[in-house]
């Protein structure tokens, strides 16, 4: 028991690190002021002056406790003490100087039994400098020169940037020291030669692999926040060749991580960053005033859109957000991951129903009023809705459609459609339904409610999609099955995707035009799924063709080898965001021809086969692919 209390009573705290600093600081300057006297006057002490120290010393010793904590001398961390800091004590030390040089100027004049030598108030200056600021550096000191420290691997760190020191800082104080830096590279020839915390920049991009196997390099650390992805695979692809596998990334910066901490957020390379594309930029603020202090609905906000949806939605400060899901289970993670980030002051609802079920929609609209929703609830494996047309229909139109209908009934200012490239010149039941539900939004629109449809690619990493079908397929030793040689799609990263989502929805309610318009993301140059299959590979430490094969399975029913964002017929505007274009002549249906094709819709539901035939009747360049 006592020792479980002398444990108690040794573990570092705030406080005591403050009374520690504190006595050490009182005891310094009490012997500064003493050894003053001994160095002005030649290692002796003149007796007058014994009497006048005991005056002299408590005033001295308040004065520059004070200037010290005014400078937060004493909230200082002290394994990472360093240029800040001891400027701090400089300031400190130049006011109490300054303060004292006065009032021994004063006693000099009217109380001159009391003065001191000039001397001494200079001298005890710089010896208390001297000892409290090494007092300070003493603990960075021991830990850089004496302490025996495990070194981890050794890295190669891409980019000399506005990060280097401190991460470099980091990496050689963290503890277990995972990652030691040996070396730098960077493209700027005026960094090249310099060193960085001790670590030289040894050459440019070309050399990486000529460092690498000099050097002995372990891990390969990219420290390029800013860059863009096209310029992260440009590197990685120069990496691979080297043989290293570790390979490692400090995140992108942006308005939500614009404050990362270097180390912590150190993670494995992975498809996201290799994507080649440019970084999205929005107007965050602009975004943030308008979604703030709103009532928010989230139609499949557990799926992977909507889930990123959400949390950005609580990022932004959103007021209240309602969870609209299907799947028990899923947002039922949701619920206990927001839980961790979520504001006192927001409010989050999670409602388990289906788009399907008008009536409870009516009945959550009702209750909630939101003023604003992000439907993205939808059937899309495009496979599956093949044999199964009537579900596609269920969700896809009708669920839309009673979502759509609802919001104009309860006063909804705004209804942002989540869409899909597959919409174009559609070749599957997903993308002829997908197509279906943006007319549907575009006949509903009005002055009160304002509809915009949001069209763009794959993203990364949801679920059913490619990715995790090929990571699971190389987990388990191969072979990775892409359906066609020059098959390629357009892709983009779901945090992307919904930025730019979120600048459309701006965008539109800003008065782009006046509603019902399709907005087109650019999705930057289209990627060869091959291609996207040799770097999963790759970046799981393996050969493609050689560890891992990649087999050709012919394309499946209803898939194209190639996506458009647009019909020829539909063309673009520009728009004042450069990733963001609005769909020109989009096809249309009138109100009469619109009741028509869902009744003969929903009529078909119990005949599956009869599906696609309405559907080729109301959607314009509707065609089956040919194998």
């Amino acid at each position: 028991m006592n020792l479980t209390r002398i444990k108690k009573l040794l573990e570092p705290t705030k406080l005591k690190r403050i009374i520690f600093f504190l006595l050490l600081d009182i005891l310094i300057i009490t012997i500064a002021f003493y050894i003053s006297f001994y160095l002005r006057f030649g290692f002796t002490f003149p007796a007058k002056y014994l009497r006048r120290i005991g005056y002299w010393i408590p005033g001295v010793i308040l004065i520059k406790i004070f200037a010290l904590a005014l400078f937060d001398n004493y909230k200082i961390n002290w394994r990472f003490v360093g240029i800040t800091e001891l400027g701090n004590i400089t300031k400190s030390l130049f006011i109490s100087t300054v303060i004292l040089y006065i009032g021994n100027f004063a006693a000099s004049r009217y109380l001159v039994k009391y003065n001191l030598p000039r001397g001494v108030v200079v001298i005890d200056a710089i010896l208390c400098f001297i000892l409290i600021g090494f007092l300070r550096i003493s603990k960075r000191l021991y830990l850089e020169f004496f302490s025996k420290v495990d070194i981890g691997k050794r890295t190669l760190i891409i980019g000399a940037d506005f990060t280097s020191e401190r991460l470099v800082k980091e990496l050689k104080n963290a503890k277990p020291q995972k990652l030691f830096p040996i070396a730098f590279v960077d493209e700027s020839p005026m960094r090249i030669g310099t060193r960085i915390n001790g670590i030289s920049v040894l050459g440019g991009y070309e050399q990486i692999n000529e460092i690498i196997k000099t050097e002995k390099i372990d891990t390969v650390l990219i420290n390029l926040p800013k860059d863009s992805h096209k310029k992260i695979s440009e590197i990685f692809n120069l990496i691979s060749k080297s043989g290293v596998d570790d390979i490692k990334i400090v995140p992108q910066i942006d308005e939500f991580n614009a404050n990362i901490n270097v180390v912590k957020d150190i993670k494995n390379l992975d498809i996201d960053d290799l994507l080649s594309r440019e970084s999205v930029k929005v107007d965050y603020e602009d975004i943030r005033n308008f979604l703030r202090d709103k009532t928010i609905m989230v139609s499949g906000a557990a799926g992977s859109i909507g889930s990123e949806i959400v949390r950005k939605l609580v990022q932004f400060g959103v007021k209240h957000i309602i969870c609209y899901e299907i799947d028990e289970t899923e947002i039922f993670n949701l619920e206990f991951e927001l839980k961790k980030i979520i504001d006192p002051s927001q409010e989050v609802d999670m409602i388990v129903g289906d788009v399907r079920d008008r009536q409870k929609l009516a009945r959550i609209l009702d209750s909630f009023r939101p003023d604003i929703i992000f439907h993205t609830s939808a059937y899309k494996h495009v496979p599956l809705m093949e044999e199964h047309p009537e579900e596609a229909v269920k969700t896809n139109v009708l669920g839309t459609l009673n979502l759509a209908e609802l919001s104009v009934q309860y006063g909804v200012k705004k209804f942002i459609n989540i869409s899909t490239d597959k919409a174009v010149n559609p070749t599957s039941i997903m993308g002829a339904t997908k197509r279906f539900s943006e007319m549907v939004c575009k006949n509903l629109n009005r002055k009160e409610t304002r509809f915009t449809s949001v069209r763009f690619g794959n993203v990364l990493g949801s679920r059913g999609s490619v990715i995790p079908l090929f990571l699971e397929q190389i987990k388990n030793g191969g072979p990775v099955t892409v359906t066609h040689p020059e098959i390629q799609r357009y892709f983009m990263s779901i945090p992307e995707a919904v930025l730019l989502v979120f600048q459309a929805a701006y965008m539109g309610d800003m008065g782009h035009k006046e509603g019902g318009e399709i907005f087109v993301l650019d999705m930057g140059d289209p990627v060869k799924i091959v291609t996207l299959a040799e770097n999963l590979i790759r970046l799981n430490n393996m050969e493609p063709y050689q560890d891992i094969d990649i087999v050709f399975s012919g394309l499946r029913p209803g898939e194209k080898l190639f996506e458009e964002l647009l019909t020829a017929e539909e063309g673009t505007d520009a728009t004042t965001h450069t990733k963001i274009y609005v769909a020109r002549n989009t096809s249309n249906i009138d109100p009469g021809a619109l009741k028509q094709a869902l009744k003969e819709l929903d009529d078909a539901l119990d005949t599956p086969g009869k599906i696609k035939g309405i559907l080729k009747k109301y959607i314009p360049y509707y065609h089956e692919t040919k194998e």
